[in-house]
């Protein structure tokens, strides 16, 4: 079953469409939930992202029938798939699923409760994600968009110390990042410090030329005028 399963996940990142053949192979064999889980990965290495959450959510419901630990992550997948497909409401009940089978730990929690936070604020429940991002920058913590997503809610709900406090985390964690620099502008702005705001979004003119982040840094200069 291993091998089995090691060749399809294999397939299904590396040759996504073979990966997706052998998987309904697979499952049609008696794969169970690996199966399932293989066919949702061949599905969202090829971007379709709907199929890719419906094949996880089975994979986690045949595994919640085998009292399998695995349901967990499979939920988990399972939201975040729903993210990429752009509906957030399909998320959050994936990942309230997840964390209620109280089986993720450690870097999965945290990633489990970041992606509902981005669920949370896409479907206006700021005091909702405030909560999950609490656990996220604890469980997560290395991971830097914890603390960009952290930082980037904590200016919108207008709590400019935690928003320095948080993006300057993830700052250290990644200062590469164009979107961390970018946000890191937009607090020191809000906080009134005018060169610290110019380095950041120059710097994203650097890293990150002819991008979004590069058109938003931009503009966001402008509000500034000619350099003092």
């Amino acid at each position: 079953m291993t091998a089995r399963y090691e060749r399809c996940v294999d397939l299904a990142t590396g040759d996504p469409k073979a990966g997706e053949a052998e998987a309904i192979k697979w499952r049609g064999d008696g794969g169970g939930h690996r199966a399932k889980q293989c066919l949702a990965l061949a599905y969202a290495n090829q971007d379709r992202w709907e199929s890719a959450a419906a094949a996880f959510e089975e994979a986690a419901r045949e595994a919640e029938l085998g009292q399998e630990a695995k349901a967990g992550d499979y939920w988990a997948q399972a939201g975040n798939a729903w993210l990429a497909a752009g509906d957030p409401v399909k998320a959050r009940a994936a990942l309230d699923a997840a964390l209620v089978s109280t089986s993720l730990s450690g870097l999965a929690l945290g990633e489990a409760h970041l992606d509902r936070a981005r669920a949370r604020v896409a479907t206006g429940d700021n005091d909702g994600a405030r909560s999950d991002l609490d656990k996220a920058v604890i469980h997560a913590a290395e991971d830097p968009l914890s603390w960009l997503l952290s930082a980037t809610l904590a200016r919108r709900m207008g709590d400019l110390a935690r928003a320095k406090t948080d993006i300057d985390e993830a700052l250290r964690r990644s200062p590469d990042d164009a979107s961390v620099q970018l946000e890191a502008g937009n607090i020191a702005a809000l906080r009134g410090d005018e060169p610290t705001a110019r380095a950041a979004w120059a710097r994203v003119l650097e890293l990150a030329p002819g991008s979004a982040q590069a058109n938003a840094a931009r503009d966001a200069l402008g509000q500034f005028g000619a350099e003092k």
